[in-house]
């Protein structure tokens, strides 16, 4: 079988016959020309603005998201006493759920989203005094 593969600017046409590949051609990958844009007749609508990142005010430890999602579930409220483990927060990334745990003991002082909200990596999510 034959393929083209284009890497750094340059493509490349390989061939791969029982578990061999061989190189049969390379040259310089060229962008297409491009074309006049017509005239806009409207405004682009605004781009949508991202998240705001709640504002850490409780005394501890912030719980922070580690990738981008959509919060499924908060189990704690402030004042909550919490153990090493516990989950704090279900959060859907990439259609799986994500339990947020507790990284030591102690009280819930703070608690930064709710349910239906989305967060971006590193946002701040419960805090832990």
């Amino acid at each position: 079988m034959k393929y083209k593969v284009t890497l750094n600017g340059r493509t490349y046409e390989v061939e791969v016959e029982n578990g061999k590949a061989m190189l049969l051609s390379e040259y310089e990958a060229v962008a297409p020309a491009p074309v006049a844009a017509a005239p806009a007749v409207a405004a682009p609508a605004a781009a949508p603005a991202a998240p705001a990142v709640p504002a850490v005010t409780g005394a501890g430890e912030a719980v922070n998201a580690p990738m981008p999602g959509n919060i499924l579930k908060v189990n704690v409220n402030v004042g909550d006493k919490v153990k090493a483990g516990t989950v704090l927060v279900v959060l859907e990334a990439m259609k799986m759920e994500n339990e947020i745990m507790a990284p030591k003991d102690g009280t819930v002082t703070q608690v930064l989203v709710s349910k239906g909200s989305t967060v971006d990596t590193g946002a701040p999510l419960v805090v832990v005094g």
